[in-house]
């Protein structure tokens, strides 16, 4: 155990505050859907259809911000000042062509939304939050990388506390501005896009001040003739960022996808579904947060060139991962019924019935806790030694070519419904993790690399 003492208080240390952030930014995402809710049915809707419509766009860009993260840690355990400033200045500006160039979809997001058969009211309101909050993709993105930038100088801490106070700010301009409160105008939709957009301009900026006046950060010189271009390490970050964007894309195509099933199957069986899907998503926080430590972990030890200090890590972050997992397991197994009736008015007519088929989805997110987060960490394994084009086609075949199918036929074909559509997700995530730990345990964690070799 003294072996792993060191790598566990390392890795805590960098993890804990990435999911404070990630559970923080969560809640934000959640205060939002309950406000506009409180105002009307139809603003609802509009936001729930914009924002998944702009998280599609967020997961395809944020590779760049992602990637980045590995690139640095490996470059800052080198003692090579220069690749960690050109990757991360690269990265934000690979980061803002991304979100311009997305902008005109937002812009014009009515008609691409009336051809994906949304009514009329719902497409024009969607179209009016986009129209704002579309501009907030540049901050999004843009304090992705930053956060990487400062994960990778294992500063994680400054990252939670400024996502965390986001949240308290954003109920504020929502109450302000939605509902028109204190003699503010009343916005409704559009004033949560403006809330939004609000808060992630101020986030951006705290981050900016932060790695300006972060003592350990200043030889890095990170803003200095920050628009001249460095087209090699330009390359570089966006070679290695796309297939993290379409990874994440896939995978968040892949639930999308099963709303939409779960949808044919029934009004009940959607509801029940959605509400265990968030259920789990708050414990993916954990395990997600954990990856983005691995990748500075195994980062670090590429730039040291030390295989057996890498595998070490390696074991330590995917056993906490399983520690948290088990955890969830259990709280799962345990109290079904109570987290899905946490969601539900005991009013509602319908609610005995959703939480009973909510509680027993959950016990199929029992299982999505032990393949999700190893195929979310094994991710982050294989980004922090610049390896993601192979685990691109490796998770977007396990997602789609094989968790799709099998979940249609078991839902459909086979007649099981919910339940099998919730088994086929489980198995094309098994099927992710399997290939992806096999990829980095036969051949990184075994020193398949050197300290020589390029980035991507």
């Amino acid at each position: 155990m003294s072996r792993y003492r060191p790598h566990i208080i390392a890795t805590l240390s960098l993890g804990l505050p990435l999911i404070g952030s990630h559970l923080a930014r969560m809640a934000i995402g959640v205060s939002d859907t309950v406000m506009v809710g409180w105002y009307g049915v139809e603003a609802l809707a509009a936001l729930v259809i914009a924002t998944s419509f702009l998280i599609i766009l967020f997961f395809l860009g944020m590779g760049f911000g992602t990637g980045v993260m590995g690139l640095i840690a490996t470059a800052i355990a080198r003692g090579d000042e220069t690749e960690a400033r050109r990757s991360t200045r690269m990265a934000l500006w690979l980061s803002g062509i991304f979100a311009l160039a997305a902008m005109p979809l937002m812009w014009w997001s009515r008609p691409i939304l009336l051809a994906l058969g949304q009514t009329e009211t719902v497409s024009a309101l969607a179209q009016d939050y986009l129209r704002i909050a579309g501009w907030g993709l540049l901050p999004m993105l843009a304090g992705l990388t930053l956060n990487s930038y400062l994960a990778a100088l294992e500063r994680t801490q400054v990252v939670m506390w400024i996502t965390v106070v986001g949240l308290p700010l954003n109920i504020a301009l929502n109450w302000l501005l939605i509902f028109g409160n204190l003699g503010a105008p009343e916005l409704g939709v559009r004033g949560a896009a403006i809330a939004s957009l609000s808060v992630q301009m101020a986030q951006l900026v705290m981050l900016v001040a932060y790695c300006e006046w972060l003592p350990m950060a200043r030889k890095y010189h990170l803003f200095q003739r920050f628009w001249r271009p460095d087209w090699q390490a330009f390359f570089a970050v966006a070679r290695l960022g796309w297939p993290i964007g379409l990874t994440m894309t896939a995978e968040g195509g892949l639930f999308v996808a099963s709303n939409v099933m779960m949808g044919w199957i029934g009004t009940q069986e959607l509801a029940a579904h959605g509400i265990a899907l968030q259920i789990v998503s708050i414990t993916f926080m954990a395990h997600l947060g954990l990856s983005n430590a691995a990748t500075v972990r195994i980062g670090q030890a590429k730039g040291r060139g030390d295989a057996a200090w890498m595998r070490d890590a390696a074991v330590t972050v995917i056993g906490l991962s399983m520690a948290v997992a088990v955890a969830a397991i259990a709280i799962y197994l345990a109290f079904p019924e109570a987290l899905v009736s946490l969601y539900l008015d005991p009013a509602e007519p319908q609610a005995p019935a959703i939480i009973a088929i909510g509680a027993g989805l959950l016990f199929y997110g029992a299982l999505f806790q032990l393949t999700d987060a190893l195929q979310v960490v094994a991710l982050g394994l294989l980004r922090g030694v610049h390896d993601t084009r192979v685990p691109m086609w490796i998770a977007g075949f396990s997602y789609w070519v094989i968790g799709m199918p099998v979940a249609y036929g078991l839902a459909f074909v086979a007649g099981i419904g919910a339940p099998g559509l919730w088994l086929g997700l489980v198995f094309g995530l098994s099927f992710a993790a399997v290939l992806l730990l096999l990829r980095f345990w036969r051949g990184h964690a075994q020193g398949d690399w050197t300290r020589t070799q390029p980035a991507v």
